[in-house]
C-alpha cells in the first residue's frame, strides 16, 4: 500500500508543490515550524529510513533538498535553511528543510503554524520560481 507521500507525489492528494523531477518532489508540510518549510521526498521509494536507501537514492534526494534549499533561501526571508531528518511519523523518507532565523526555529516540539492557504499557495509558488531558475 502506498504512502501519504507516495500518494502526494503522484497527486493522489493535493500539496503546496515547490519542486519536483523525475525521481524526487518537494512540498510544503502542511504543519510547518516556520513559513516556507518544506519536506523532499524520493518518488519511487517509499523506504521509511533515509540510510537504508540505496547509494543512488539517497545521493539523489542529498542534491534535490540542496537545490531547493538554495530556492527557499532566496524565496524566504531566512539566515539559513536548517536540515532534519526524523521518519518517525510517516513511513517514507523525508528531509526537511526549514527556515530559520534562530536555534529555537527547528524545535519540532513547539506548536506547528497554521497559514491560510492563499499564504501556503502564494509561498509554494515563490520557492518553484526560484528552483526553476538554478
Amino acid at each position: 500500500m502506498a504512502t501519504i507521500f507516495t500518494k502526494i507525489a503522484n497527486g493522489e492528494i493535493p500539496s503546496w508543490k515547490v519542486a519536483e523531477t523525475e525521481d524526487f518532489y518537494a512540498f510544503l508540510d502542511i504543519a510547518p515550524l516556520t513559513k516556507g518549510h518544506v519536506l523532499c521526498i524520493p518518488r519511487k521509494v517509499e523506504n521509511d529510513y533515509i540510510f537504508n536507501l540505496d547509494e543512488q537514492t539517497y545521493m539523489g534526494l542529498c542534491a534535490f533538498a540542496r537545490k531547493v534549499a538554495k530556492a527557499l533561501e532566496k524565496a524566504v526571508p531566512c539566515k539559513r535553511v536548517g536540515v532534519a531528518v526524523l521518519g518517525m511519523e510517516v513511513p517514507h523518507t523525508h528531509i526537511h528543510l526549514v527556515p530559520l532565523n534562530c536555534e529555537a526555529d527547528m524545535d519540532f516540539r513547539k506548536p506547528k503554524l497554521q497559514l491560510p492557504p492563499e499564504e501556503m499557495a502564494e509561498v509554494a509558488q515563490a520557492i518553484y520560481n526560484e528552483f526553476i531558475k538554478l
